[in-house]
This record gives structure tokens, C-alpha cells and sequence, in this order.
């Protein structure tokens, strides 16, 4: 399940015929319209410490504190569906604009696999990847969960006994889980959230015995200790962040997710270039690279046909996945 990148080349040709003096002079060609030239609305699909949430603040905090944006961009929360019911308004009601951004991840293409939603990265403008994180499982202090084997143990003698807090695209990776460890992953106990405020909520209330989510929705609960991480799913232990890996717990699975940004139908070429290139600056800048490092994810930007291309393969990865672990 792992995923490649690389970037992006355009070309272009310009033919002059011979002219002689006594042809008209071309008109002038027309300065492109200045962008952008008021706020644009900088969305995460889903509640207030999600990874979309986390990740679409953590750009505006960057853009705006190097100087990157000179307008307002006001972020909202639009939860439904980890993202599916925002991408169909950002469809239905934004076609053509140029003051709508949103983050996106791997939710974006389970969703569409499984149904969930009809619309996928084709049917929206994709605009830039930008960072990788591993996916991680937690349970609140004091649980009688030590480790990824006592989860599964306890999973594979009563279904019943574990519930899990997930979002709809969080539940592949513990689907694979529970998998690699030889149980049927169709009977887990699911208690669907929006990302990890939601599911640390839970966990503390009770409703959900454990959560899976990306690091970067739980690295400071688990730093603080209001947290215990069981397992993540990467192929080495993070730095600065002590959490055996799957691997380590005899379970031979590591996936990460995706996050990056999408605009709507047909928006402007323009505001797509500004926003690659404000992105591209961004990235580079010692506030992102900060963000970076205490969130542990791993920022990998890529536009153009190269973004394409690990869009394309990404989406054939979930679909053989969800055919190896269905819900």
C-alpha cells in the first residue's frame, strides 16, 4: 500500500507567421485578472480536531504568518461523511469559483470505493499533495489494552467486547488489522467519527474502547499521557514519538494517508497556479516545517501529472484493499 511521487512539466510553442508591414498589428493580449482579490474559504470537511482540520489551520497559519496570502481565509468545519458531504457541495454550489479551498485525504477515494459517495478526485479540481502520516491506534489510560495483540485477542473471543472509534476511511487500516491477525474483519464493532477530537471523546466516555487515526489527531494526547498508543503503522518506529509498530507486534501491515488540497469544477487556472505556488513557498517555510515535526507527518508536495498519477495509483491501491478487508 505504500505510494509514490515525482513533479510536473508543461510545455509550450509559439508559431509567428511572416507578416508584412501592411497587415495589422495584433491587438494587445489582455493582462490575466489579478487573484485573488478578496477572502477565499479554506474548508475541513469534517469537526474540529480532525486530521482535515488540523491540516487546513496548519495552512493558514503558515500562508499567513510568512506572508505567503495577503487576503482573509476563514476556515470552516463542514463535517458529514469524513469529507463526502462537502465535496458535493463544493460540486453542486461552487463550480467555477475561485474563493473555495479544501483539504482532502484518502477518505476522498474510500468513500467513492465503498459507495459512500459518488464523487471522487475527477470530478473536483486537485490542486497539490501535501504530506504523508501513518495511521496510529490508541486507548485511554487504565484500558485493559497493552498492546495491538490484546485488541485483536479480545476482538477475535467476542466481537462484541471492542468497540473501535473510526472514521469511515480509518476503518481500512484496522480492517487489515484485523485481518493480518486471522480474524474476519466484517464483524468489527465500529462507532463512527469525524476524526480525533471526536474519537478522543469517545474514548474517554467510554463509547469507544479504542481509536485509529492518523498520528498527527492524537501525537499530543499521547505525548501528554491522556493517551496510551498501542501500535502504528508504519514500517519504523516515528521519531520522537516511542510507539512499537505493527510489524513489531507480529502484524505485517503499514499503511499511511494522504492529505492535500481541492478546489471545485473548472476553477480558474490562474487561482489553480497561485495556490500551487503559494503552496510550493509554503512548504519550505520554517512554520510548516515546525508543524511538520511536532505533528509527525512527512510532507510530500507534488502537483501537476505527477499528482495525477499517485492519484490514479493510490485509488487502485484502496479498491484491492477494500476487496482484501471488507468492512
Amino acid at each position: 500500500m505504500n505510494k509514490s511521487l515525482l513533479g510536473a512539466a508543461v510545455a509550450a510553442v509559439l508559431l509567428l507567421a511572416g507578416c508584412s508591414q501592411s497587415e495589422p498589428t495584433a491587438a494587445p493580449t489582455a493582462e490575466p485578472a489579478v487573484y485573488p482579490t478578496g477572502p477565499v474559504t479554506m474548508t475541513a470537511g469534517a469537526t474540529t480536531g480532525s486530521g482535515f482540520d488540523l491540516t487546513i489551520r496548519s495552512v493558514v497559519d503558515a500562508l499567513q504568518k510568512e506572508k505567503i496570502v495577503d487576503v482573509p481565509l476563514p476556515v470552516e468545519n463542514r463535517p458529514g461523511g469524513s469529507g463526502a458531504d462537502f465535496l458535493a457541495t463544493m460540486i453542486a454550489d461552487h463550480r467555477g469559483a475561485g474563493d473555495q479551498v479544501a483539504v482532502t485525504s484518502l477518505s476522498m477515494m474510500v468513500n467513492q470505493s465503498r459507495g459512500t459517495s459518488k464523487y471522487g478526485y475527477d470530478d473536483v479540481t486537485m490542486i497539490a499533495r501535501l504530506m504523508t502520516e501513518y495511521y496510529v491506534v490508541v486507548t485511554r489510560p487504565g484500558s485493559p489494552f497493552a498492546d495491538l495483540g490484546d485488541v485483536l485477542a479480545s476482538m477475535a473471543s467476542d466481537p462484541s467486547s471492542v468497540t473501535v472509534g473510526a472514521a469511515f476511511d480509518d476503518e481500512l487500516p484496522f480492517a487489515l488489522l484485523v485481518s493480518a491477525a486471522g480474524g474476519d474483519p466484517s464483524t468489527v464493532q465500529y462507532v463512527t467519527q469525524e476524526g480525533g477530537g471526536d474519537q478522543n471523546a469517545a474514548l474517554l466516555s467510554g463509547e469507544a474502547d479504542v481509536a485509529i487515526g492518523g498520528v498527527s489527531e492524537f501525537v499530543d494526547q499521547v505525548t501528554s499521557g491522556s493517551l496510551d498508543a498501542l501500535g502504528v503503522l508504519a514500517d519504523n518506529r516515528l521519531p520522537g514519538l516511542d510507539v512499537p509498530t505493527a510489524r513489531e507486534q507480529g502484524l505485517d501491515v503499514t499503511l499511511s494517508n494522504w492529505r492535500g488540497l481541492y478546489g471545485p469544477p473548472d476553477m480558474p487556472a490562474n487561482a489553480v497556479e497561485y495556490w500551487q505556488s503559494a503552496l510550493a513557498r509554503m512548504v519550505e517555510t520554517p512554520t510548516w516545517m515546525q508543524t511538520a515535526e511536532r505533528s509527525k507527518f512527512t510532507t510530500t508536495f507534488m502537483i501537476g501529472d505527477d499528482f495525477q498519477s499517485f492519484l490514479a495509483e493510490t485509488q487502485a491501491a484502496v479498491e484491492t484493499g477494500l476487496r482484501a478487508a471488507p468492512r
